[in-house]
């Protein structure tokens, strides 16, 4: 009789610890999400509210510190005007030009997903075509980011508050 009892114990106890085998299996895959969510946001958070900084015009200019931008990052801002939001990035493409674009293309868009940066590439959210840092501005159409007017002088990125609002239409305004 005391076998039984020993052999019935063992039974329970592989029960418990597959029970709680499968509560670490549970608690490994919900980290495994979060981690995959958290990378996500970082890979592909360069929309909406993500990662765009708000800027203004003052006297009709979006004045940029190109010591804040001069990383060789695309650096995502938003220009909000009283019918809607109009986004684009600046990035110092690898032949040391401060460049800027809409982050909207004449093809994609009406998904409004934008761009995100892999290395000198500009990668369309929506597609996935690949664009290089020193064509931004130079080549226009298709699915190339839309360039935007841009000038450097003492410093800093300088654009016309009225150079962004010709870009509208691409954000259904």
């Amino acid at each position: 009789m005391g076998k039984k009892s020993n052999n019935r114990q063992d039974k329970k106890d592989q029960f418990v610890e597959k029970k709680s085998a499968g509560m670490g299996k549970l608690v490994g895959l919900f980290g495994v999400l979060i981690v995959a969510a958290v990378a996500g946001w970082l890979v592909f958070g360069q929309g909406a509210a993500d990662g765009f900084a708000s800027v203004k015009a003052e006297k009709g200019v979006v004045k940029l510190n190109i010591a804040q931008i001069d990383d060789g990052k695309a650096h995502y801002y938003r220009f909000a005007t009283n019918k809607g939001n109009i986004d684009f990035f600046v990035v110092k493409s690898v032949d040391g030009v401060m460049r800027a674009a809409f982050d909207a293309c004449d093809v994609c868009f009406r998904e409004k997903k934008g761009y995100r940066q892999e290395g000198n590439f500009m990668v369309c959210n929506n597609c996935g075509q690949q664009f290089r840092t020193d064509l931004v501005n130079e080549v226009k159409g298709g699915c190339n980011p839309a360039p935007l007017a841009r000038k450097i002088n003492n410093g800093q990125l300088l654009i016309t508050q009225s150079d962004i609002i010709r870009g509208a239409g691409y954000f259904g305004i």
